[in-house]
């Protein structure tokens, strides 16, 4: 197996499966490069319906280098209700063009205001909000500009072809045993990578959200602030690091504040409270954590959460343990009858211990997509695989210092848990342009891109 770069080890993905050598290149150059289009999970009545039954007006936008957030607070600027009767389906980067749900509770198809940089269809009606998972998983068309060596990438598809295992993974239209070494397939390929949480999970400038998570379910809380607001980055600006140096060697709240820049209204807002507060007492500190958004609170655990995901499958890939088919111990989850055609959809909610006596069915099971194996999302209801499997996740999870009764924490920080497939597939199309590559594939919700992209680029994700 191959090293993966510093940032993305530091953040428990510490290898790469494909063995070939990367070809490099540039994300995002433009927002039309970095395309997503959510498959969606939402049913909907006529436009017309009663609005006395059906409150929530559902919209499909087309954003065009938009966050997420930010357009949701200026489409409820432009309509003057609160932000709160704004709701969507999945979080996607600014970056690109996104095409996605949302709803608007309370008003009606001719209040929807024009929005630069959008495309507003108006769906229907819906008696609940569209809510964060409502989706099925996204469609992507993704360009990488000006890559070092395009004829890399076939070899790169071979090593995820063989990763992905099971039947149907032979490429479609040819491939490259019909064709020389370094030329790609026609149509497409299925392909298999590690399930692995993307940079973005963690923050991809400076990847510190795990480290406040891990801090919070020790209840370490002044660990929590000191993890965010100071923990400087060479990534960051200079004076933004000498500010986060400072608290670091001060524990100063006050004078961080003359320090720190206007831009960073979180750490500012952290500190505010702590020097009303008198930075005293554990107490103290866990209520200028509580001061952030509330999803901002979740996202640390579930940062956490996915950083010991993330070290259990790299220390799966270091015994040399499949992730196409499971060893006798591991926990599987069956494929939810729901799903789009076409695409993969694990259902953590089904789950099943794989004995001695069952292996071989269940093998079966994942080799034609009806099966997934998985690892945990550690929370307080989680149950450890047994065997080897089960020796990993107790393994990564005396070496961070947890189990799962720690994630029994107060407010938006507790959590059940839950497990997840340990492999993505997808039938994957790669086209070569001179030195750029455009790949079109789709993944389940919960999915990243940049995790399939990652093994073709070997390359700092920042880049």
């Amino acid at each position: 197996m191959r090293e993966a770069h510093p940032i993305e080890r530091v953040v428990g993905m510490e290898y790469y499966v494909s063995d070939a050598d990367g070809v490099g290149g540039h994300l995002r150059a433009s927002p039309e490069d970095f395309r997503v289009t959510e498959l969606e999970a939402f049913d909907t009545s006529p436009v017309d319906a009663d609005t006395g039954a059906y409150p929530h007006l559902v919209l499909r936008v087309e954003l065009h280098n938009w966050d997420t957030n930010d357009f949701a607070s200026a489409l409820s600027d432009r309509l003057g209700i609160s932000r709160e009767r704004v709701s969507w389906a999945g979080t996607k980067d600014k970056r690109a063009v996104t095409r996605q749900l949302f709803s608007v509770k309370g008003i009606d198809a001719d209040d929807v205001p024009d929005v630069d940089g959008t495309d507003v269809e108006v769906v229907g009606r819906a008696g609940r909000p569209v809510l964060f998972g409502d989706l099925a998983g996204n469609a992507f068309d993704i360009v990488v500009r000006d890559t070092e060596n395009a004829a890399n990438a076939a070899s790169v598809l071979a090593d995820l072809r063989a990763f992905a295992g099971g039947e149907g993974t032979e490429p479609r239209d040819g491939g490259p045993e019909d064709s020389d070494a370094d030329s790609l397939p026609d149509g497409e390929s299925t392909v298999g990578v590690p399930n692995y949480f993307g940079q973005q999970r963690f923050g991809s400038r400076r990847p510190v959200t795990h480290e406040v998570g891990l801090a919070i379910v020790r209840e370490d809380w002044e660990g929590a602030v000191l993890a965010y607001v100071g923990n400087p980055h060479e990534r960051e600006p200079e004076a933004t690091q000498a500010a986060r140096s400072y608290v670091d060697e001060t524990r100063d709240w006050e004078g961080a504040l003359d320090r720190l820049p206007r831009a960073l209204g979180y750490e500012r807002s952290m500190c505010h409270t702590l020097v009303e507060n008198g930075a005293e007492s554990p107490e103290d500190f866990r209520e200028a954590v509580e001061t952030l958004p509330t999803n901002l609170q979740t996202l640390f655990v579930n940062a956490a959460q996915s950083y010991v995901f993330n070290r259990i499958l790299s220390a799966r890939l270091e015994r040399g343990l499949p992730f196409d088919r499971p060893v006798e111990g591991d926990a599987v989850c069956f494929a939810d009858s729901d799903a789009p055609e076409g695409l993969r959809l694990p259902d953590p909610d089904r789950t099943q211990r794989v004995t001695e006596q069952r292996l071989r069915t269940v093998e079966r099971h994942c080799e034609r997509g009806r099966a997934f194996v998985t690892a945990p999302l550690v929370g307080t209801e989680t149950e450890l695989a047994a065997g080897e499997p089960g020796e990993i996740e107790r393994d990564v999870l005396a070496d961070v210092g947890l189990e799962p009764g720690d994630f029994d924490l107060p407010g938006e920080f507790d959590s059940e848990g839950t497990r997840r497939a340990i492999m993505v597939r997808t039938d994957l199309g790669v086209d070569r342009d001179g030195d750029d590559l455009t790949f079109s594939f789709a993944l389940p919700k919960g999915s990243y891109a940049t995790v399939l992209l990652r093994e073709f680029r070997k390359t700092d994700p920042d880049a």
